[in-house]
């Protein structure tokens, strides 16, 4: 055989040798594929949880700002407000919205920011649930009024 085919064969084997190992295998890609969606699932468990927190403070903190904003009324005038509707928009910019979805945790779906009953002119409570423990409050419903939140 002369050199250059024997040359020849030499450089075609290993080409060949060279592109099966630049390759991955098909076990190889799933495998990988496989670990990314893990990977994935894990970051939006997470994710989800991280929602369902931020919920959670929101709603601790539109009840502390209630309920700052009623002492603020009262100091001005000696009174809580009659109607929630007083405090907007010299006391509180717009009555805060309860966030979205309401069912968190321990809190059932349909809630809302509410007075029980109407405030008088010496008290007033605001109830708002808590879906897990936050800002030192355990999970359920809290009242806030002038003595602070239960």
């Amino acid at each position: 055989m002369p050199i250059a085919e024997s040359l020849r064969v030499q450089v075609r084997n290993t080409y060949k040798q060279h592109l099966k190992a630049a390759g991955f295998t098909l076990i190889e890609l799933l495998v990988v594929i496989a670990i990314i969606g893990l990977l994935a699932s894990v970051v939006l468990l997470s994710l989800n949880s991280a929602r369902a927190k931020s919920r959670d403070a929101k709603r601790l903190a539109d009840a502390k700002l209630m309920a700052s904003s009623m002492e603020l009324y009262f100091n001005d005038s000696g009174t809580y407000p009659a109607q929630t509707i007083d405090l907007v928009p010299n006391y509180l910019g717009t009555w805060p919205i309860y966030p979205s979805p309401s069912a968190d945790g321990s809190c059932g779906a349909g809630l809302i920011y509410q007075f029980s009953g109407t405030p008088t002119a010496t008290s007033y409570a605001l109830t708002f649930c808590l879906g897990a423990q936050t800002g030192g409050y355990g999970p359920g419903q809290h009242t806030v009024s002038q003595y602070g939140i239960e």
